[in-house]
């Protein structure tokens, strides 16, 4: 088999890495929210430059971009995301998107691959407005209804608003063409230290787990802390502590091997250091891709909230406001990363199961799906200190586009 690695220019890839790096950069990272102006300028850089791959252009109605073909043939479609979160790291979500471009670029001109690479950069996959809107938006799964109501999470900017301001209100949003694409494939960053601990160059994805988060919410009796003895107390704070701590003690004996579960955010009303909180609320969220295991957890949760209301000091409400199906990797698409990373990376592959959620999980419900993942020093991610090594991120690149070519070749 001709070897196909010297196309792939590695000084384009990262050139084209630092180039997005450089729009809405903070330190060694970016902060480039949802709909940000950096964010916005990100997304033209990407429809500026989908004509040297041999594709249109779009940007559509909800901020997804998409570089279409018309080449005869079958279409692979690749991508990933190109916003950040805040003050965060610059490879989670462009190097898919980069990834995606050098190979239609390579392989979209060499008349010995039948059919041609595709890109997308879904809009909004790190859920400023919502939970992976661009991508679930492509499969259908976005009304109206939910753009209306979509606010920013961290400013409460209404996303109506956003998407006038940069200048996408009246276009229309792509659908998927069931049938066009052979499936779908996402390289990212680890976002842990598998890889980079175990000296190896390739991740196979084969799962990625789903994410389902809760509104736990704690009322009590907001009343003056100085006047109020500790034994009258109905102190919804500490009750929705003693609740995390007994999260911590119970769930173990109910999960799984690989279930994650996190508090990410805490608020107290009035929130005030000479007010007993009459209410408190937090952010809760479970991870694993078995869903017998959330449903088991979930029954769990909801029974520690009933054994607290049941006390009278304090009542608990839990609502789910997030479910996320895990995925299962297509075995065949597994197969060709595993067999590119033995022609590219010395075979210096592991299969291993994605704790982060990604686009191609929405897009496994409406066609093969697969991911493949390269090192992150120090596993960090989220972080603007987030980083790959170059020589690991060129590696990268090549199994990438060696196994677009080995998908599309079939």
């Amino acid at each position: 088999m001709p070897d196909y690695r010297s196309h792939v220019d590695g000084a384009r890839v990262l050139a084209d890495l630092n180039a997005l790096r450089a729009i809405g950069a903070y330190k060694t990272g970016v902060h480039k929210p949802t709909f940000s102006e950096p964010h916005i300028r990100s997304l033209h850089w990407l429809a500026q430059r989908l004509p040297e791959a041999g594709l249109t252009a779009e940007i559509d109605g909800i901020g997804n971009v998409l570089g279409t073909s018309a080449k005869q043939g079958p279409k692979l479609l690749a991508g990933s995301h190109l916003e950040s979160q805040n003050y965060a790291g610059w490879l989670d979500g462009p190097l898919g998107v980069v990834y995606a471009l050098e190979a239609a670029r390579v392989i979209n001109c060499d008349p010995n691959v039948p059919g041609a690479v595709e890109v997308a950069a879904w809009c909004d996959e790190e859920g400023h407005f919502g939970s992976f809107l661009g991508s679930r938006s492509y499969v259908g799964g976005v009304t109206e209804a939910e753009i209306d109501t979509a606010r920013d999470r961290s400013s409460g900017k209404a996303m109506r608003d956003a998407l006038r301001e940069a200048d996408l209100t009246g276009r229309p949003r792509t659908n998927c063409e069931r049938g066009r694409h052979i499936g779908y494939l996402e390289a990212h960053i680890e976002q842990g230290q598998t890889l980079e601990s175990s000296g190896l160059k390739i991740g196979v994805v084969t799962s990625i787990v789903g994410i389902w988060q809760y509104r736990i919410a704690f009322t009590g009796e907001q009343n003056h802390a100085g006047t109020t003895r500790m034994a009258d107390r109905r102190d919804a704070g500490l009750a929705l502590a003693r609740f995390c701590v007994e999260i911590d003690n119970r769930f173990p004996a109910s999960c799984g091997p690989r279930t994650v579960w996190t508090t990410g955010r805490i608020t107290l009303d009035p929130g005030a250091p000479s007010i007993i909180p009459g209410g408190a609320e937090m952010l809760f969220q479970i991870r694993d891709d078995d869903p017998d295991v959330i449903a088991r957890l979930e029954q769990l949760l909801r029974g520690m909230a009933a054994d607290v209301s049941a006390q009278d000091r304090c009542t608990v409400a839990v609502e789910c406001i997030r479910t996320g199906a895990p995925a299962l990797i297509d075995a065949s698409f597994q197969h060709a990363i595993e067999a590119a990373s033995t022609a590219c990376a010395g075979g210096k592959s592991i299969r291993m199961p994605s704790g982060a959620g990604h686009d191609a999980q929405v897009l496994a419900t409406v066609m093969p799906s697969a991911m493949l993942f390269v090192p992150s020093i120090g596993g960090i991610s989220h972080h603007w200190t987030e980083n790959t090594d170059d020589a690991d991120i060129v590696t990268g690149a090549e199994v990438y586009v060696d196994a677009c070519r080995r998908l599309l070749k079939g």
